[in-house]
């Protein structure tokens, strides 16, 4: 069987941003920011650098605190778990990252990339951050915007060694994005560290690498990627790795608009003074496989919910599912091919709606399709299918004066004010509903000028819209993709329940 692998870019089609990349052995392993979903810390696995699965997380929930929680208004949009650092050091995985709303710098390890995870806290806060383990037994970490600082940690990794912290690169002033996202790395005896940063004369991501012959340089270096694959913004942050035949390539992100960014796989070799040389980005993208045959999972999945616990008795989902926020699992339940959220909190809008179950979107087109009972609603409650960013289109049944109505609404606005407004989204249609359930459905197509929403109800055999189309962004307020979620809230008595059954993802 030949080991040959061809593919496309982006390699995983959904919002898998910031990616960090190693190899031990014949398996990749890649982690990606997941912010305030929960559990979080994806990790994927491959062998072969173009298909991926997802085989943890790195834990369930990061803290207990009103924002990570949802609670009230409080949130971690835009905050939470951001931009990992993956490595594998004498028999230990681990991950580094921090949290912007908790001003934490964190450090996850384990014995094996499914786990189970060990939380420990690195002293002091540590932007875009990524760890050395030098083969002379000392540790550094980079981080920094527009200013990169190199400082050398404890063996324990507990902090920084005292009077370590220098400042090694610098990125001129402007209204630009400074040099940030950092990967750094020894190989052949060289330093490297890969950054992003943004191009003075226009809006473009924009990869740049810097060498040195000792850890606090001096640094010399500068742009290697500066190019628009088709549909995004330029590629640029993320990790390199190599294969065990010798090639290396880099697993870089790209903006792909409202959908999220993507990773994307771009060869690359040294030159003759041993600095990098990416080869222009390109959609058709070859590698070779070190397992071939692999059967992988898919990154975007329908569920018959027929699997409710694990051998702890805990709830257990496949992990294409994640939480937006802390979960409070007392109030899910899975059972006889049916996903129950129970409402335990009051919510002005779906965007604050505990429990709310999500997946990626999948670019370019998304279709996907639940059937939800609400005949155990309480007057005043939505359940349904959204597409959540800052801008949203949600399908629902709604309850209100002891009557059943299948409702469309949307949040059409962009972002302005507190990043902790809320944001009232309006009504745009809707119909009674004959009986208690109904099938519904959210379609997405997505690029990166021009995305679209559109929601459908099943009525009479055939699938018909409901309200408008909506027109989502990738938006800051948020600063993920769009999610599918399923969801349900109360705006005016809690305990009202939905059941969600034969999700399916086309």
């Amino acid at each position: 069987m030949s080991n040959t692998v061809k593919g496309r870019n982006p390699i995983t089609c959904g919002d898998f941003p910031d990616p960090d990349v190693i190899r031990v052995g014949d398996t990749y392993y890649m982690c990606s920011t997941t912010m305030y979903f929960m559990p979080g810390g994806a990790m994927l696995r491959s062998y072969d650098l173009i298909n991926w699965e997802l085989c943890s997380h790195i834990y369930d929930t990061l803290e207990d605190t009103p924002r990570q929680n949802l609670d009230g208004t409080d949130n971690a949009y835009a905050n939470g778990m951001w931009a990992p650092c993956l490595r594998y050091h004498n028999g230990i995985y681990h991950v580094f990252f921090i949290a912007n709303d908790t001003r934490k710098t964190y450090h996850f390890t384990a014995e094996s990339p499914e786990g189970p995870w060990k939380k420990d806290y690195v002293e002091g806060f540590y932007h875009d951050c990524s760890v050395l383990f030098d083969d002379d037994g000392r540790v550094y970490i980079i981080y920094g915007n527009r200013e990169l600082h190199i400082t050398e940690l404890k063996a324990d990794l507990s902090g920084p060694v005292p009077g370590t912290d220098r400042v090694v690169i610098k990125d001129e002033p402007g209204p630009f994005l400074g040099y940030e996202g950092a990967h750094l790395y020894k190989i052949n005896g060289k330093y490297y560290v890969f950054l992003i940063h943004s191009a003075r004369d226009e809006w473009i991501r924009v990869e740049a690498c810097f060498m040195a012959d000792s850890i606090y340089g001096p640094w010399t270096g500068g742009d290697v990627i500066r190019y628009r694959l088709p549909d995004t913004t330029g590629v640029a942050q993320g990790g390199i790795v190599d294969t065990p035949d010798g090639r290396w390539y880099g697993v870089i992100f790209g903006d792909r608009g409202a959908v999220g960014r993507i990773p994307n796989l771009v060869p690359m070799t040294f030159d003759k003074t041993g600095f990098p040389v990416f080869e222009t980005p390109s959609e058709e993208i070859e590698s070779s496989s070190t397992r071939p045959g692999y059967s992988y999972s898919p990154l975007f999945k329908s569920d018959s919910f027929d699997s409710s616990t694990d051998e702890s008795g805990r709830l257990s989902l496949d992990p294409v599912w994640e939480f937006n926020h802390n979960p409070k699992l007392k109030y899910v339940k899975v059972s006889d091919g049916r996903l129950i959220l129970t409402t335990e909190k009051l919510s002005p809008t779906v965007e604050y709606a505990r429990n709310t179950l999500t997946q990626r979107t999948k670019y370019p087109n998304t279709c996907c399709t639940a059937t939800v009972d609400g005949s155990m609603l309480n007057n005043g409650d939505i359940a349904g299918i959204c597409m959540l960013q800052c801008k949203y289109g949600l399908i629902g049944i709604a309850k209100e004066g002891d009557r059943l109505y299948i409702v469309m609404r949307a949040q059409t606005e962009r972002h302005t004010g507190s990043p902790h407004s809320v944001m009232m989204d309006k009504e745009y249609a809707r119909v009674p509903l004959n009986g208690s359930s109904a099938v519904l459905r959210a379609v997405g197509s997505f690029s990166l000028g021009s995305s679209r929403e559109e929601f459908y109800y099943l009525d009479g055999g055939e699938f018909k819209p409901l309200g408008i189309a909506v027109e989502p962004e990738f938006d800051l307020r948020h600063f993920v993709g769009v999610r599918v979620g399923l969801f349900n809230y109360s705006r005016n008595q809690t305990g009202g329940s939905a059941a969600f059954s034969n999700f399916i993802y086309e």
